[in-house]
């Protein structure tokens, strides 16, 4: 199961981790892991092309780790856009994500 855990400091998003394999199919041919995987990068790409001091990132084997470090309404909006999408792919595969 994939597990995001979404940290919040008065109301604004602070740090975002994914962790696991959805589990839904084999490796390379799990659609859980790629809407996840494609959410969560085209997210930061985003931010990244309109402020590259505005987030960090940490990609390891186990997943991957998302520092915000701008209060800026454009990184928050994208961020807490791309929340909500991981929060429906939960909703369609709930035994495969899990967002806290």
């Amino acid at each position: 199961m994939i597990q995001v855990e979404v940290k919040k400091e008065s109301a604004k998003f602070k740090e975002i981790s994914i962790l696991g394999h959805a589990m839904y199919a084999e490796y390379g041919k799990d659609i859980v892991c790629s809407a996840a995987s494609s959410i969560v990068t085209t997210t930061v790409n985003g931010i990244l092309a309109l402020d590259k001091g505005s987030l960090s990132y940490f990609v390891s084997k186990k997943g991957m780790t998302i520092t915000i470090l701008s209060d800026d309404s454009t990184t928050q909006i994208l961020i807490g856009n791309m929340v909500n999408l991981l929060k429906e792919l939960e909703q369609q595969y709930p035994a495969n994500i899990e967002v806290k």
